[in-house]
C-alpha cells in the first residue's frame, strides 16, 4: 500500500483538490474582470478583423456593394423629406434637408448597432461553441462595423450639408468628440441588446418596433421644438436626456448655424452625453460579462 501511494500522489484527492493542484477550471467559467478585459484587448486585432469581415460580407451580393452603406440612408432621407418636408412643410428649420439628414445618419448609427447586436451571440453559435475567446468581441466587433458604415455615411452628410449652404466653420470639429461619445454608448447597448438576445430569441422580431418609436422620439424627422409646445414641462424634461436626441442635436449644432434645439444650454448637452456613454458603457460591459459562461450553452 506505501508502494502505491508513493507512485500515485494524487490518490485519495477529489475532483476539486485535483482542479486546483493543477490549475484546471470549468469549460466555459467566467474569468474575472479584470482577467476579462485584458484578454479583450489581447483579442483587439481580431475584433477588427472580424469587423472588417463582417463590413465586405454584408454587401457582397449587392451589384453596387458598400454604395449601399450611403444610399440606404439616403433613400430613408428622401423619403421622409417628401412627407415631411413637401408634404408637412417643415417651414421652421431653416435648412430641413441637412437637418432632416443629420437626424436620419446619427440616429441610423444606433439603430443599426441595435439591430445586429440582437443576432450577436444567437447568430454565432458555431463560432462560439468551437473557439474560446472573450464573447464581448461579437458586440464589439459590430459597434466597430457600424462605425466604419457611419464614416462613409459623414462623408456624404458633409457633402449635403456644404450643397444646402451651410458654411464651414470651427464648430464641425464638435461633431468629432460627439460621435466618438456616441459609439461608446453604442458598444455599451449593443452589449446589453447581444446578452438579451442570447435568452429571448423573440428580441429581434420586437426590435424594430421599438427602435421606430425611438426614433420618433428623438426629433430626428420634425422639429426639436414640438415637443416644447406639446408636451407637459416634466415630459420635456425627461426627452431632453432621450441620449439618441442629445447626440444628434450636438452633430446637428456642430453642422447647422440655425438648427433648432430643445436644450439651448451646450455645457448640459455634453454633460449628458458624456454620462450616457459612461454609464452605458461601462454597465454594458459588466452586464455582458456577468454573462459570459451562459452563451453558447442550451
Amino acid at each position: 500500500m506505501a508502494n502505491t501511494a508513493l507512485a500515485d500522489p494524487d490518490a485519495g484527492l477529489t475532483q476539486a483538490q485535483l482542479a486546483a493542484r493543477y490549475g484546471l477550471r470549468v469549460a466555459g467559467e467566467r474569468p474575472p474582470l479584470a482577467e476579462y478585459t485584458r484578454r479583450l484587448w489581447h483579442y483587439r486585432h481580431f475584433v477588427a478583423a472580424y469587423a472588417n469581415a463582417k463590413l465586405v460580407a454584408s454587401f457582397s451580393n449587392a451589384r453596387l456593394g458598400q454604395l449601399w452603406q450611403v444610399l440606404t440612408p439616403l433613400t430613408n432621407a428622401a423619403v421622409y423629406y417628401l412627407i415631411f418636408g413637401l408634404v408637412l412643410e417643415q417651414k421652421s428649420i431653416p435648412n430641413f434637408i441637412a437637418y432632416l439628414c443629420t437626424g436620419l445618419f446619427i440616429f441610423n448609427f444606433t439603430q443599426t448597432s441595435v439591430q445586429n447586436g440582437t443576432r450577436a451571440i444567437s447568430g454565432n453559435l458555431g463560432l462560439i461553441r468551437a473557439l474560446h475567446f472573450p464573447r464581448a468581441c461579437l458586440p464589439l466587433a459590430i459597434t466597430v462595423t457600424q462605425f466604419q458604415q457611419l464614416l462613409g455615411s459623414l462623408v456624404v452628410l458633409v457633402a449635403i450639408v456644404l450643397v444646402t449652404g451651410e458654411p464651414i466653420t470651427l464648430a464641425w470639429l464638435v461633431l468629432v468628440p460627439a460621435v466618438l461619445l456616441q459609439t461608446v454608448f453604442n458598444a455599451g447597448l449593443t452589449m446589453v441588446v447581444a446578452r438579451m438576445g442570447a435568452k429571448l430569441a423573440d428580441l429581434k422580431q420586437v426590435m424594430p418596433f421599438l427602435l421606430r418609436a425611438w426614433m420618433y422620439g428623438s426629433g430626428v424627422l420634425y422639429s426639436v421644438t414640438l415637443f416644447e409646445e406639446n408636451l407637459p414641462g416634466w415630459a420635456t424634461r425627461l426627452v431632453e436626456v432621450n441620449p439618441i436626441l442629445v447626440y444628434i442635436e450636438l452633430a446637428r449644432v456642430a453642422l447647422l448655424e440655425d438648427a433648432p434645439v430643445l436644450n439651448s444650454s451646450l455645457p448640459r448637452l455634453w454633460l449628458v452625453a458624456a454620462g450616457w456613454a459612461i454609464v452605458m458603457g461601462i454597465g454594458g460591459f459588466l452586464y455582458f460579462w456577468r454573462g459570459e459562461q451562459e452563451y453558447g450553452r442550451g
